[in-house]
Order: structure tokens, then sequence, then C-alpha cells
């Protein structure tokens, strides 16, 4: 089903603020009913839907997927990540200096990296099957 327009505002409203009579004021419902309708819209399924596609949008554009939080581990470790800090220059001034992550920072990301593929595992997985005889206690010794 297509949202109307009226209805579009709503979810638009409502992904803003997160307060559904807000919305539905600031999308041209009554004052009286829109505490009401504010409710009954997020429980349509076009508007639901709406609501869920747009926050997975966000979602997916501002959470590090996977991938991206690797490559950054991988080039912490290989130290081309820089990090900045200020640097006084006297007479009250700073400046923005970049230099090279320490050992300890590096070391972290290879330990976190080495978890990820289980390098630095102690216990050893065994596979195998078990054999499991009935009536062995009215065998004679």
């Amino acid at each position: 089903m297509k949202l109307t327009e009226k209805q579009k505002q709503f979810a638009d409203f409502y992904l803003e603020t997160g307060n559904a009579t807000e919305a539905a004021v600031r999308a041209g419902y009554s004052e009286k009913t829109a505490r009401v309708i504010g409710q009954e819209n997020l429980l349509k399924p076009a508007i639901k839907t709406y609501i869920d596609a747009a926050i997975a949008e966000k979602d997916e554009k501002r959470i590090a997927k996977q991938d991206e939080v690797l490559e950054f581990l991988t080039n912490v470790l290989r130290g081309q990540v820089k990090e900045q800090f200020p640097l006084g220059m006297g007479m009250g001034e700073q400046s923005l200096v970049k230099k090279e992550l320490d050992g300890k920072d590096r070391l972290r990301a290879a330990e976190l990296l080495g978890k990820r593929y289980s390098m630095w595992v102690d216990k050893q997985q065994v596979e195998g099957q078990v054999v499991v005889f009935k009536g062995e206690e009215s065998l004679p010794d």
C-alpha cells in the first residue's frame, strides 16, 4: 500500500523526533486527536515498513560493518593509521601534529584480529562418535 502525503510527512517527522504525537501535529493532524492518530499510524503496516526501512538505511550508513572494522584493525596493525595531538608552539599557539600509534595500540589491534581468526584458542575441538551399549550392566564380569 502506498503512503499518502500526510502519512509520509508523519513518518518523516516521527523519524526526526521519535514522538508520534508531535509528528502527527507537525504532519497536519488535529491536536485533539494527534495522540491517538500517532499511535494508530505506527501500527499501520505501510507506515511501519517505511519507518523500518528508513531506520535500517540510517544504521547501514552509520554503523561499521565487519569488513570495515577488520580493515581498520589491519591498518592500525600495519602502522598506517596516524594519531593527531596538539603541540604547543609557545605564545598560546598550538599546532596539530600527526604521529604513528605506539606499539601497545598496534599490539591490541593484532590481538583483536587474532581473536577474530581464532588464533589464540586454548581449547581443542575434538570430533568423534561415542558408542553406547545398552544392557551392559547385565553382562557377567
